[in-house]
């Protein structure tokens, strides 16, 4: 099951907040589209996989990483053992680096061998990973509205009204906090990822603000966010503390879960290799007894992939969805509007775009081509 081809397919797709658009980060425009970072995987014999990269503005970053470093080392090579192939891969890639474009790229080639696996085993993912829960629940995951206060309450009541039981809110300021909080019943959860903005002090004063407001977590309050011991010094306001979607190692998450820094843990399948560490990194948390509720702010097979994972687990988490109205729905596992997912019985991850619809979405369409260094041509 020799690998023959690799493609990396960029779509972006247009879609509606329901409100005032913000940047996500500082110095960032705000999203008029979210784009997706694809791979598909073709063997010998005809078998194709979905994978995922992280993601958004980065894209030409892991595309180019794709196509000149990860892609060509993985043409040629035999994709039945995936967890064997991708220890050579991460030990073969970690001098350019354990986080960024380049383990994104492999997060992709992982997820998509994962797919390739599963189909050939004629299961789903989440089957042969030993799941057997098919219907997840989904969390709303807002964009940011600037403080819009009625943009913020009016995306709450509607997320509440397509029966969400859980959302996120990613606003900065105690008066946007309230307004969510405020605008649905007291037993819908409000979670209140803020995106690393504040020093510890800073981040401590927040949290003794809206300690009794009843807020289900305050995520990534910190900069930077491997500050893992400032992180333990909010968490001792008593306010729950979530992180975790920027780390990007199993060692890493190590030493966040052994500063005592987070009530909840966060890994991305998309950023931290995939779906083999992100299995690895899910036992720790549970070995550790840390609640795992991963971070997956993102449309394709990496959504999927997490999915698939989290239905292995005796009480799934929640799956985080962005919260958004896509011009187009990206593929019929991906709307925003539905609480709840349900895995199909179809082998692999089930990721079926209509690419009739999505044609006029893609920006990049390129297919990897072997090395002079590395991959099929520099092995002979």
């Amino acid at each position: 099951m020799k690998i023959q081809s690799i493609q990396s397919i960029r779509v972006s797709i247009p879609f509606e907040t329901g409100g005032k658009r913000e940047g996500m980060r500082p110095g960032l425009k705000p999203w008029l589209k979210l784009e997706a970072f694809l791979v598909r995987v073709e063997t010998e014999d005809g078998g194709v996989g979905w994978g995922e990269g992280f993601g958004h503005f980065v894209n030409p970053a892991t595309d180019a990483a794709l196509q000149t470093q990860i892609g060509p080392w993985f043409l040629g090579r035999d994709a039945e053992d995936v967890e064997a192939l991708m220890d050579l891969a991460h030990r073969s890639f970690f001098g350019f680096g354990r986080g960024g474009p380049v383990l994104y790229a492999l997060a992709a080639m992982d997820i998509a061998l994962w797919d390739l696996k599963a189909k050939r085993e004629g299961r789903p993912l989440y089957q042969l990973l030993g799941g057997k829960k098919a219907e997840l629940k989904r969390y709303a995951s807002l964009l940011r509205y600037g403080g819009d206060k009625d943009a913020i309450a009016r995306n709450c009541i509607k997320a509440r009204d397509a029966g969400y039981g859980m959302i996120k809110l990613h606003e900065r300021k105690v008066p946007a906090f309230m307004a969510a909080r405020e605008s649905v019943e007291p037993e819908v959860q409000i979670t209140l990822d803020v995106n690393c903005p504040w020093s510890v002090a800073e981040a401590r004063d927040v949290a003794r603000e809206i300690r009794d407001k009843n807020f289900h977590w305050l995520e990534e309050p910190v900069w930077p966010p491997d500050d893992f011991e400032g992180l333990a010094e909010v968490r001792k306001e008593g306010v729950a503390i979530a992180a975790g979607e920027n780390v990007h190692t199993v060692h890493e998450l190590k030493r966040l879960l052994k500063a005592g820094a987070v009530d909840i843990v966060q890994p991305s399948v998309t950023k931290v290799g995939g779906v083999t560490p992100f299995r690895q990194m899910i036992k720790l948390a549970q070995d550790l007894g840390v609640r795992v509720v991963p971070h997956s702010f993102y449309w394709g097979p990496g959504y999927l992939a997490s999915a698939h994972v989290l239905a292995t687990l005796p009480e799934p988490p929640l799956v985080e969805t962005l919260f958004v109205d896509f011009e187009v729905l990206p593929h019929p596992l991906m709307n925003p509007m539905q609480s709840t997912l349900t895995l199909p019985d179809t082998p692999g991850l089930g990721f079926e775009p209509d690419w009739d619809k999505l044609e006029r979405y893609v920006i990049s369409h390129r297919e990897v081509s072997p090395s002079e260094w590395t991959g099929a041509a520099g092995r002979g």
